[in-house]
């Protein structure tokens, strides 16, 4: 018996070092934000264009459903809590400022992809019941900015207070099964749900209101990918680390998503809102899949030529602007040009799927042509900066 405790001890520091001996930039990480960014436009292209009945079946209801789904959004949050870990700036000042840069950057996009275009597209066609009447919900709507931002905030006030990461934990756990107990609410006011929307779940009969991702429901993401980072820069010997946690991880969110697919249960139902306003078991198993795919991601990278590897890391610091740039193509395209002019965003799913792709190698090109700017008028001020101070 002894014996046995000793190999197990032996086995745990094996793969764990007391110090952070894993820092630096995750390649399986990069890899899973890339292929996370890359889907979205297909995505999103799928949901805009497919009418809600031809999302039940075949290919948009994979894309919708479940890559859209628990195998997305919950990989973003998870990886934005590692990569809290991992930042060199994660201080609570410099989280407080992220945030609020996000939370802009969140409001900015809404008014880009619907705001401007909602209005330009009530002035060509003067349907005020099917543009005007949906700007104030799309403009302030809650997404995944907004998330990010309120999340991020909320890690600043953790780090700030000290919090053990249990106490994280905990609080985190008990937001997501408050959140699940109180399920969706309709306050009664568009204001209210608005801005209760925020922290919890809430819709009206009109089906008007956006309350995607609260983060009551998803908080636990993030911290769990932050204690999973955290963890992970401890770790010395990666491939039996994810051999350990990944593949347990892999078998259990499988059981769990055959059967909701089977079956149409939780975030697999009917509805969007059984998944952006998802339930503790459900968020659960968002977890293990993410996890799971990590070690998967792992694996791929050690087969993957050093081109590629430096694509998905290129992508990954990316991923902010190609999200906002490929939106703002959906919304010149879908929202406006052919809303307009065919009176319908409806398209094949084949011609729909191109379109994705297409959107999302123009956001990637334009996201590297901003990064490459942005980097030259940063070494021409350091170039004049040092100049003058000569």
């Amino acid at each position: 018996m002894e014996e046995q405790k000793g190999e197990g001890k032996m086995n745990v520091r094996s793969i764990f070092s007391d110090k952070q001996v894993n820092t630096g930039r995750q390649p399986e990480l990069d890899l899973a934000k890339a292929l996370a960014i890359l889907c979205l436009a297909p995505i999103h292209c799928i949901i805009e264009c497919t009418p809600e009945a031809g999302l039940v079946s075949g290919v948009p209801y994979l894309f919708d459903t479940i890559i859209g789904g628990p195998l997305s959004a919950p990989m973003y949050m998870f990886a934005m809590g590692i990569g809290m870990a991992y930042s060199r700036k994660n201080s609570w000042q410099a989280l407080v400022k992220r945030g609020l840069l996000i939370l802009a950057a969140g409001y900015l996009l809404n008014v880009c992809r619907s705001t401007i275009p909602y209005l330009l597209a009530y002035a060509l066609t003067g349907d005020a019941e099917q543009y005007l009447t949906q700007i104030p919900y799309l403009t302030f709507m809650n997404d995944i900015f907004q998330f990010a931002g309120l999340a991020t905030l909320v890690m600043a006030f953790f780090i700030w207070m000290r919090l053990p990461k249990t106490g994280m934990l905990c609080i985190g756990l008990a937001a997501s099964l408050a959140a699940t107990a109180i399920g969706t609410v309709d306050m009664g006011s568009p204001i209210l749900n608005v801005l209760l929307g925020y922290l919890i779940g809430t819709e009206d009969a009109a089906g008007l209101v956006c309350s995607d991702f609260p983060l009551l429901h998803w908080m636990i993401v993030p911290i769990v990918g932050y204690l999973f980072g955290d963890c992970l820069r401890h770790v010395r010997d990666k491939r039996r680390f994810y051999l350990v946690v990944s593949i347990p991880c892999a078998a259990a969110a499988a059981v769990w998503f055959v059967r909701g697919i089977c079956y149409g249960l939780g975030m697999f139902g009917e509805g969007q809102n059984c998944y952006y306003h998802i339930s503790t078991p459900d968020v659960i198993a968002s977890l293990l899949a993410a996890v799971a795919m990590l070690g998967g991601y792992y694996v791929i990278c050690g087969h993957l030529p050093a081109c590629l590897l430096d694509f998905a890391s290129e992508v990954s610091r990316n991923i902010a602007k190609i999200y906002f740039i490929h939106w703002i193509l959906i919304a010149i395209i879908i929202r406006l040009a052919l809303s307009v002019a065919r009176g319908t965003q409806e398209l094949p799913v084949g011609i729909t799927m191109l379109l994705g792709v297409t959107i999302s190698a123009l956001a990637v090109i334009v996201a590297h042509g901003v990064s490459a700017w942005q980097r030259l008028r940063a070494q021409q001020r350091k170039t004049k900066g040092g100049t003058l101070s000569q």
